[in-house]
């Protein structure tokens, strides 16, 4: 049977190739992507399991009925130490983590706090680009001692740098270090960068930071799918939502409530094309997260927490992250039996999957006559791990 199936999986990627594509060739996006045979290694932890800090972070009081909701809440994970956060702890937790950096890794911890706590993106990339000019001259003309010294006062260093977090801690992480030197004509000295002589002995070093700094990105918490699998229910298009999944006041989640009660009777008015897309921009803005459950083939739902500005591919790549035979191709429908493209450019808003959605599951039709002719069952949908974690939806 598992012979059958890896000449299944071959059949099935050299058909989707189409002509003139060998099979060690890539496909383009929808073709599968190829697993490591070892899990990727995870970072070091410290501390509580996510399972207990979700179980902590989820125990504080919530509003009134909280125990029906489909998900406690919206919750992150810090990249830089496995953390799960509430919305509300995200920024001071990150910046926690970053400054607790400097003491193992001051360049890479200086070069996030740069990216991350400024938030003025344009200001954070002039400043950038002027530290790595600063760095091309002492690179392109080491003999030349002017450029070794950066004096702090300088117009351009006041405007450009001076001004963002992080930059000094950065300056003096590479090797340079503030000395007070006399200026001609000058009575008081002032205060300069000097690059130490063991850095400039090594300059391959500062090109190496230079570019960690011109590809370096703000470190943000990741949005936490709090992927859950429930039996079969009845009340799987039924979805009790806490606020955070509104850009509301709680008054204004009550009103949108009742209007969506009277969406048959909306839909009624006659409105012109003009009033309908004000309305429907209007609409798109009032969510930022939405939670999406996709019922399988066996009628087992699979639920995910999404931003709302995500596209359809993120949400194939969660349902496929859960599938025992990954490989097979599939498609998702929305309610109607509308089909969600995942090759296209469309976020989740804009197909109308906010604040909440139930998507069905479909395998590829051909794929699935071919199995059938063979005589052979396909394999569980779901990782026998997940299986084992099922809920009851209630």
């Amino acid at each position: 049977m598992k012979k059958f199936f890896q000449e299944f999986k071959a059949d099935i990627k050299f058909k989707s190739a189409g002509p003139g594509q060998k099979l060690t060739e890539s496909v383009g996006e929808k073709a599968p992507k190829q697993k490591s045979s070892q899990p990727a290694p995870r970072p070091p932890r410290q501390g509580p399991t996510n399972e207990a800090q979700m179980a902590a972070a989820v125990s504080e009081p919530r509003e009134e009925g909280s125990a029906h909701l489909a998900v406690p809440g919206v919750y992150f994970t810090c990249p830089l130490t496995g953390a799960t956060l509430r919305k509300d702890q995200r920024d001071a937790r990150i910046k926690e983590a970053i400054l607790s950096h400097f003491s193992t890794d001051p360049v890479a911890a200086s070069i996030m706090k740069i990216h991350t706590f400024n938030k003025d993106r344009d200001r954070v990339k002039l400043g950038v680009d002027t530290i790595a000019k600063y760095l091309d001259n002492i690179h392109l003309h080491p003999e030349e001692e002017k450029y070794r010294k950066i004096k702090l006062q300088n117009k351009v260093f006041q405007e450009r740098i001076n001004c963002l977090e992080g930059t000094h801690e950065f300056f003096e992480a590479i090797g340079f270090q503030k000395v007070l030197l006399p200026i001609q004509d000058q009575e008081d000295p002032e205060e300069f960068y000097v690059l130490s002589e063991t850095t400039l002995a090594q300059p391959q070093s500062l090109e190496r930071h230079k570019e960690q700094l011109l590809a370096a990105e703000p470190v943000r918490a990741k949005l936490d799918r709090q992927r859950r699998v429930f039996q079969p229910s009845p009340l799987a298009s039924q979805f009790e939502l806490p606020g955070d999944f509104f850009n509301l006041t709680a008054e204004e989640i009550k009103r949108e409530q009742r209007l969506r009660s009277e969406a048959v009777e909306r839909l009624s008015v006659l409105r012109t094309k003009a009033m309908r897309e004000k309305e429907e921009q209007r609409g798109l803005r009032k969510y930022t997260y939405t939670l999406l459950r996709v019922r399988l083939p066996d009628g087992c739902l699979l639920q995910g927490t999404f931003y709302a500005r995500e596209r359809l591919g993120a949400v194939y790549g969660f349902v496929r992250e859960a599938l025992q035979s990954d490989w097979l191709p599939f498609e998702l429908l929305a309610s109607g039996g509308q089909k969600l493209p995942e090759d296209e450019n469309l976020a989740l808003n804009e197909c109308g999957l906010v604040p909440s959605a139930l998507l069905t599951f479909s395998w590829d039709m051909a794929v699935l006559e071919d199995i059938k002719a063979a005589g052979v069952e396909p394999d569980a949908i779901l990782k026998p791990e997940l299986l084992s974690a099922i809920e009851k939806l209630s």
